[in-house]
């Protein structure tokens, strides 16, 4: 058990690096030079990405709005850390106009009632033809989309979760949270902010 020399010295292929700690913010990636000429490109400060809304088999730039959980720790809340796996508020618009635009139904308006004089008018902007009107329709009537998804539309923020790796691609992607996923997050942070 005695104290032994050291033979050799300290490789390079057995540095590792200080984590990015990628935050919420104005976009800045540094790139890094990694083994065999390789890039990685270090996310320091990130601001939107690719969401992929599953159920409507949707995809869409959207900004990033807040970090509201991270099952690692707190702090990484807090100081709004994006990690994958963390949650995230998006904006709802890219989605809602796309919607719009399949279905012909407004999914900021759908919950609330009484706003009749106000649909009359913009009925009156955007001329559809008959076939069209049909069309949008009958994919109403076959669409069934899940109410706790459709009630995070009328605030205008989705939750979603992150899978890439901002620290390692320089890149925030993800999915809207939908189905018994949602109903998970939804739960942890209803015990988040009981305590």
């Amino acid at each position: 058990g005695g104290r032994r020399n050291i033979h050799q010295k300290k490789r390079k292929y057995e540095m590792g690096r200080p984590s990015a700690l990628c935050k919420l913010g104005a976009k800045r990636v540094r790139p890094v030079r990694c083994r065999g000429g390789n890039m990685k490109y270090r996310g320091l400060r990130v601001d939107a990405g690719n969401f992929a809304w599953g159920s409507e088999n949707c995809t869409k730039k959207v900004r990033l709005l807040d970090v509201v959980y991270n099952a690692t720790s707190n702090e990484l809340v807090r100081t709004k850390t994006l990690t994958k796996n963390t949650i995230v508020q998006i904006d709802a618009q890219p989605f809602k106009q796309w919607y719009l635009k399949k279905y012909g139904v407004d999914l900021a308006k759908k919950g609330k009632k009484g706003g009749g004089k106000k649909d009359e008018a913009e009925e009156v902007v955007e001329k559809k033809s008959r076939h069209v009107i049909f069309k949008l329709k009958a994919r109403e009537a076959k669409n069934k989309m899940d109410p706790a998804v459709e009630e995070q539309f009328q605030s205008g923020r989705l939750l979603a979760s992150i899978a890439s790796r901002p620290g390692q691609s320089g890149r925030c992607d993800g999915y809207v949270l939908e189905g018994e996923e949602l109903t998970f997050y939804k739960r942890k942070l209803e015990k988040k902010k009981k305590q």
